[in-house]
């Protein structure tokens, strides 16, 4: 395995995206403490991102929102316009694209590049440059961290340790100095669980992670993951492993004035339909739906057979179905205050086999047909034109298109 002498890879992250995103567009909200949340008036739940004058503060991303506010009285709530990070996504790629080729976008505000051999001689240049376009394209509001190191791996992490507004350089040369500095807590790679191991293992500092075996960790992991963690501390070249698709789904959280059944299953159908255009888009079908309904103190979830089909016809009946068995199980005045609908148990639609039981095959044909048709011209127009019963936007609306730092959401989530 080979073991690079110079930084090979560049990690960048956007600092506090969302909220500079919100602080970028609309003037009268920078320089103060603001947090993003899922619709206006959201009071019953969490901010989803805060700026790093909220952060300041004490408030952090993911903290309910009276827990927010009891820390910053003065937290504007600012609800989430995720177009607008779809669409400053893009724009900020194009430019770092000028400075360097991007390898592979992480999330909506992380990527990583690979650096070539007269960049490796002076990688911290190349964050000037990324710097330097960025602040002409969207002046100090948006900002970013840039780690430098032999793999991505440790690229992240000295990206991370330089927050915010860093531009950190972990040459082979210096390590594992900088790792020293670390907690094995903020490892990515290292949750909870994998913690609790750890410690369970004697592995309580970052000096214990790096002297274990590549074995060791391999059996605490109970997989490859942790020996390949091992290799990436200790700077060799890792590369990602490939990942194959395991489902599509969306969830929401109901505002305080749709909470119960009667209002929660048009927006499921809603959420529904959306997660299986995007299936459809990328080639795959299911072979299994799940409905989770989440109430203060209790949860729900129900799933159906789906016999690896794709069209909405299908996938909606599914969804009555399991409807059904919720309102045989829950209190008619059941308060929802959270769902998610997703498809699972994907397989490729190309190859998609029979299913001798059901021997609907020419039915499932004429329905993909029509589902096809009805995606085109939905294309065509950009914005649901066309529908399996009725489309009525859901309160806050970006259904489909919601605020994700793991999914870039394209132009046609949103209508």
């Amino acid at each position: 395995m080979r073991k690079p002498n110079t930084p090979e890879r560049l990690y960048l992250d956007f600092d506090g995206f969302f909220a500079s995103c919100e602080q970028f567009a609309h003037p009268h909200l920078r320089g103060k403490p603001i947090g993003v949340v899922p619709f206006a008036g959201a009071v019953n739940t969490c901010v989803i991102a805060c700026s790093r004058e909220a952060k300041k503060r004490g408030v952090s991303n993911v903290m309910m929102v009276k827990d927010a506010l009891r820390l910053c009285p003065d937290l504007i709530l600012q609800p989430q316009n995720p177009d607008l990070y779809r669409r400053a996504h893009n724009a900020l790629l194009s430019e770092i694209a000028m400075v360097i080729p991007i390898d592979a976008v992480k999330s909506i505000d992380e990527l990583t590049c690979r650096l070539d051999p007269s960049q490796q001689q002076d990688p911290l240049a190349v964050g000037e440059a990324i710097k330097a376009r960025l602040l002409k394209l969207v002046g100090p509001w948006i900002k970013c961290s840039l780690g430098y190191a032999a793999n991505r791996q440790l690229a992240k992490m000295a990206c991370k340790a330089g927050k915010p507004d860093g531009n950190m350089l972990w040459h082979p040369d210096d390590m594992p100095g900088p790792l020293l500095k670390i907690s094995i807590r903020d490892v990515p790679g290292i949750g909870k669980r994998i913690l609790h191991r750890l410690w369970d293992a004697g592995i309580v500092e970052m000096t214990d992670l790096l002297n274990a075996q590549p074995k060791q960790m391999r059996a605490i992991w109970g997989n490859v993951t942790g020996e390949r963690l091992w290799y990436a501390l200790h700077g060799y070249d890792i590369q990602a492993q490939a990942s194959e698709r395991g489902m599509y789904g969306h969830g929401r959280v109901m505002p305080p004035d749709h909470r119960t059944m009667a209002a929660v299953k048009p927006i499921s159908r809603l959420l529904l339909v959306k997660a299986a255009r995007r299936m459809r888009r990328d080639g795959w079908s299911a072979g299994r739906l799940f409905l989770w309904l989440g109430m203060w103190d209790d949860s729900w979830s129900g799933s159906a057979y789906l016999p690896a089909i794709s069209d909405d016809p299908g996938i909606l009946d599914a969804l009555e179905e399991i409807w059904a068995k919720a309102r045989a199980d829950l209190p008619r005045r059941a308060v929802i205050a959270r769902i998610g609908v997703t498809l699972g148990e994907l397989s490729r639609t190309e190859r998609r086999q029979l299913d001798l039981l059901t021997n609907d095959e020419p039915v499932r044909k004429r329905l993909e047909t029509v589902t096809d048709a009805i995606d085109r011209l939905n294309r065509r127009y950009g914005r649901t034109v066309v529908s399996v019963g009725p489309w009525v936007a859901p309160p806050g609306d970006h259904a489909g298109g919601k605020i994700s730092y793991t999914r870039i959401p394209r132009a046609e989530d949103f209508y």
